[in-house]
């Protein structure tokens, strides 16, 4: 938010005249290189969709088949650009929310492929309707919904992948319904499959909730990978006969499961047990699949007017001696696919919820609702029938209302067109409306999420301007992409700060007013209202980062500098000070990515180095006059000295936040102490103080590594353990002798009353944190130890 009103700031220093030119100007180039009108799809568009946009114009523009167009490499260049940003999700919010400007840092899509690669290798299974294409933001709500996921990691390059591709696609048709047959692009997604630890391709795996994924390794032909899948299915198909089959359709009335039931006669096809497994799995939770032997049971067939092979459903309440008023449903085909959709059109819909109802029903239960807009709305499909099994565990009841029956309460809760919702058990004011996906596993991970966290949605009625509570306000808009990837990750955010700040979203699209207001231009836009104080999220859309952003609010571990503290805290720092200054722009693309690693380091340096920021938005002047070209520009003032060096300026290719640290870390005075083998003698071994020693080599990679993590641990422990080094190239003798076999070694050298053993005790550790931590236990232990010892002399006295 500081961000926007400093945008505000800057403009007003133009006149009107100027910038509506400037404006124009804008307007034309942006309209010109617009990515989205590049490729030919709307903001809205998903993954799969720019990917098929991308690749039909890949094969049209390619330069390869048009080698006499001198413009063909130069015009292809920009929508692999496109292509590049949009299919990225953090590159694509920074796109919406600062164009160009924003991506400076990002390659220029200067690299594409071949024509035949686009052709033969790109996006394998988009155009399969059976295969569901899962990227980065989707892969966790899918495998978590609780149905069963087989699931195809591959990579567009691997050529084992494409001999797969025509198995996986008849496969897909085969078992769709019964288990959903995904893929992930590895090419497209490699971060979520290295977190996955997927390092072969193709890699199949099975998922379901509760249970651990399974990898498939056996061959890849139809039968087996089917074979394989369908072990996990855990439906079963229940053989019936005189004895158990009334006793089935009676009971059922009670369970609310009514039973689809084959019987196998001389006449006639009967179903096979593959397809009537298959319909067990596809109808779980929902029907009761059985079958039945009219061979040895045709009396009970005879009786119930069963000539030849057929297949029946019997609903809940069903009246064998009446088939006709117990709504029997006998269903002549063959195909599980048919036989699935006519089952359930004939399941009931959702019940319907009144008006006079709907508060005191939302007070006592957690509900998803479906707002419906007159009965000839078709929003829901059969498939959704299957959300009450699915949702059980939760304790989530599956309901409809009718806003046409009440325009006024729908109105209060935002709805103005068919949507769904989640009541979290405390009325209409605790609710959050359903952005993603109109899909069944989509709306399974949502409700789950919402019910058990503290996101609510908001309206100008419940808006906290002026609350006295912290608030973390997203706004979004439901068609923004990079918004409803965000949503997700407030919920597990919510869930850590329940107590101690309340979440809300408003739709920017519903409330255009109330998002003007407060200078939204941008989706998504997360602030904080804390009272008079808000301010602007920036970082990555994970909840680890939201938690850190927040964390660093309540104890700010980075200085926001002006100019005039920049010259009282910095300038005229103290004698012994050491500054790091991050010289910033708020549109600046690396800028935004090295924020959490700054503030990060901040938290590391606390007590040891001063860690702050400049906008260089909204003190241009000050940043020009400091001679800062480039954004960012970090630079380190250290201890004030009679050298000519006012400041050193970071150049280093890591820009995190232990990088950072270690490279700070570098400028501090060394606390520990260079031993040479006699003062190792005397001092170490024959002193009467504690020593922790690190054995080290000047050419060791993970020796220089690990030195600013040592000279912290130094300081950690100064006063209690004193803190050596002790060089082996130049020693080799005293580190021979001391059992050094690997660099760097930690050892610990305790004095307890008498000569220390040269070969000290080993530390399994390279974290000045963990090492400081274990050697305070040791401390206190031999303390404790003491004090034992001389309780038993006084008793022996």
């Amino acid at each position: 938010m500081e961000v926007l009103a400093a945008k505000g700031d800057y403009i007003r220093y133009f006149k009107r005249p100027l910038l509506l030119v400037l404006v124009c100007i804008i307007v034309l180039v942006c309209t010109d290189q617009d990515y989205y009108s590049l490729l030919g799809v709307s903001k809205e568009a998903s993954s799969r969709e720019i990917r098929q946009a991308f690749k039909k114009l890949a094969l049209k523009l390619h330069p390869d088949k048009n080698q006499n167009d001198p413009n063909a490499h130069e015009n292809f260049l920009k929508i692999n650009r496109a292509y590049e940003v949009l299919k990225d999700e953090d590159l694509r919010k920074k796109y919406d929310k600062y164009g160009e400007k924003g991506l400076e840092d990002q390659q220029q899509g200067g690299r594409y492929e071949s024509w035949h690669f686009y052709r033969y290798d790109f996006g394998i299974y988009d155009d399969d309707p059976e295969i569901i294409t899962l990227d980065r933001g989707e892969f966790d709500a899918a495998v978590n919904s609780g149905e069963l996921w087989f699931v195809n990691f591959y990579s567009p390059r691997c050529s084992h992948c494409h001999d797969l591709a025509p198995t996986w696609r008849e496969f897909a048709k085969e078992l769709d319904g019964v288990i959903r047959i995904g893929a992930v692009n590895c090419g497209d997604n490699r971060m979520l499959c290295r977190i996955k630890g997927i390092n072969s391709y193709p890699s199949l795996y099975v998922f379901k909730t509760g249970m651990q994924p399974v990898k498939y390794f056996g061959d890849r032909s139809k039968e087996s990978l089917k074979n394989f899948a369908m072990q996990y299915v855990t439906s079963t198909v229940t053989e019936l006969w005189a004895g158990n089959f009334v006793n089935a359709i009676e009971t059922s009335f009670a369970s609310g499961v009514g039973w689809l039931i084959t019987f196998c006669a001389e006449r006639g096809d009967c179903l096979s047990y593959q397809t009537r497994l298959k319909l067990a799995g596809m109808l779980e939770g929902l029907v009761n699949v059985g079958w039945m032997d009219c061979g040895t049971q045709g009396e009970l067939c005879d009786n119930l007017d069963v000539s030849s092979s057929t297949t029946a459903y019997f609903p809940p309440g069903a009246t064998i001696n009446n088939k006709e008023k117990g709504g029997v449903l006998f269903l002549n085909s063959l195909d599980a696919r048919e036989i699935y959709q006519e089952v359930m059109q004939h399941l009931p819909d959702f019940e319907i919820i009144s008006a006079a109802s709907l508060e005191d029903r939302l007070a006592h239960h957690r509900w998803l609702l479906f707002f419906q807009f007159g009965e000839g709305d078709k929003s829901n499909v059969q498939e959704f029938k299957k959300l009450k099994f699915l949702l059980k565990d939760e304790h989530i009841q599956v309901g409809k209302f009718d806003c046409l029956s009440s325009p006024n309460i729908c109105n209060k809760l935002y709805v103005y067109q068919p949507c769904l919702a989640v009541f979290k058990g405390k009325g209409t004011g605790d609710y959050e409306i359903h952005h993603g996906k109109k899909i069944l596993y989509d709306i399974v991970a949502f409700a789950k999420e919402s019910v058990n966290s503290h996101v609510i949605t908001l309206g100008p009625q419940n808006f906290p301007d002026k609350d006295k509570e912290p608030w973390l306000v997203d706004f979004f808009a439901p068609w923004c992409p990079p918004c409803r990837a965000l949503l997700p990750e407030l919920r597990k955010a919510s869930k850590h700060l329940y107590g101690q700040l309340k979440f809300g979203t408003l739709d920017c699209t519903v409330h255009e007013g109330l998002c003007n207001m407060h200078n939204i231009r941008a989706y998504p836009t997360t602030v904080v209202f804390n009272q008079s104080d808000v301010h602007e999220y920036e970082g990555h859309h994970s909840a680890e980062q939201i938690l850190e952003f927040i964390e660093d609010l309540r104890n700010p571990s980075v200085v926001s500098l002006t100019p005039e503290t920049f010259a009282e805290l910095v300038q005229r720092r103290k004698r012994e000070e050491i500054w790091m200054v991050d010289f910033y722009a708020p549109w600046c693309g690396p800028c935004q990515a090295l924020m959490p690693e700054w503030k990060k380091m901040a938290r590391m340096l606390n007590g040891l180095i001063s860690v702050g920021s400049v906008d260089c938005q909204k003190y241009y002047s000050f940043c020009h006059q400091e001679n800062v070209r480039g954004y960012p520009e970090i630079r380190l003032f250290p201890q004030k000295s009679n050298t000519a060096h006012q400041y050193y300026s970071y150049n280093g290719w890591h820009r995190d936040a232990y990088s950072l640290r270690g490279w700070a870390l570098g400028y501090l005075p060394q606390v520990s102490i260079d031993l040479t083998p006699q003062s190792f003698t005397e001092k170490v071994l024959n002193g009467k103080d504690h020593w922790v020693i690190d054995f080290y080599a000047p050419w060791c990679g993970p020796c220089q590594n690990f030195a600013p993590e040592f000279e912290m641990l130094a300081r950690a422990v100064k006063g209690k353990v004193k803190a050596g080094k002790v060089d082996c190239q130049a020693y080799g003798q005293t580190c021979q002798t001391a059992d050094i076999r690997a660099y760097p070694t930690v050892k610990f050298y305790p004095y307890q009353g008498t000569k220390k053993s040269v070969l000290g005790e080993y530390i399994d550790s390279r974290d000045a944190k963990g090492i400081a931590d274990l050697l305070n236990e040791k401390l206190e232990a031999m303390e404790n130890k003491g004090k034992r010892k001389k309780s038993r002399n006084k008793d022996e006295l």
